[in-house]
């Protein structure tokens, strides 16, 4: 029996990459799954990839009526979670003297902005004792050249941790922020202007 056996998990994210993965071991550990991406055909390849009773819902997780969707289906197929793991987020490399409105917003649309609403309206979902577990970065500690505003948004995802564990102490729902660094993803991939870069970012 998996550790995870009888449970209900939600991944944002989860059409690539570490949501995928860990989407993936979630369902190997017993775990029902909800994922979410922005892309259907992704996200249609990836609840096939995962099997099991995996259900995917496309959205965007900076769009608040995606969000209320994504729960929607959750309440009516499975009523509760006991895991959720906010992962969806993105970023681009732009130095100080280049940064734009728009890639300001993009960013912390669904960095911030994403990751808030993700967890704040799982909350009736959620049981007390849950699992809620947030995608941190080595970025939020760690100067990165033209990487500032990724970096600020990964700063804000470790502190809203640090609030959000004493909103829900009593609830006993636990939040953690896995930091990895850089990993070999497509969208990490898909960051560099150059092969040499894509070096760089790894080291």
């Amino acid at each position: 029996m998996g550790r995870l056996e009888g449970k209900i998990a939600v991944v944002t994210g989860a059409n690539s990459g570490i949501g995928l993965a860990s989407a993936k071991r979630f369902a190997r550990e017993g775990a029902r799954l909800f994922i979410t991406g922005r892309r259907q055909a992704e996200l249609d390849a990836a609840v096939s990839e995962i099997g099991g009773n995996t259900i995917g819902v496309r959205g965007d997780v900076s769009n608040l009526a995606d969000l209320d969707l994504l729960y929607d289906v959750v309440r009516e197929k499975a009523g509760v979670i006991d895991v959720l793991f906010a992962n969806a987020g993105g970023g681009k490399f732009m130095p100080l003297q280049e940064i734009t409105e728009d890639h300001f917003d993009t960013i912390f649309a669904t960095n911030v902005k994403g990751t808030l609403f993700t967890v704040q309206k799982a909350l009736p979902l959620l049981r007390d004792g849950a699992s809620v577990i947030l995608t941190g970065s080595t970025a939020a500690v760690t100067g990165i050249p033209a990487f500032s505003v990724y970096s600020a948004s990964k700063a804000a995802i470790r502190n809203f941790a640090r609030g959000w564990i004493l909103d829900l102490a009593p609830r006993h729902i636990r939040i953690n922020v896995p930091v990895p660094g850089a990993t070999s993803t497509p969208g990490w991939h898909g960051l560099a202007a150059s092969e040499e870069q894509d070096l760089e970012m790894q080291r």
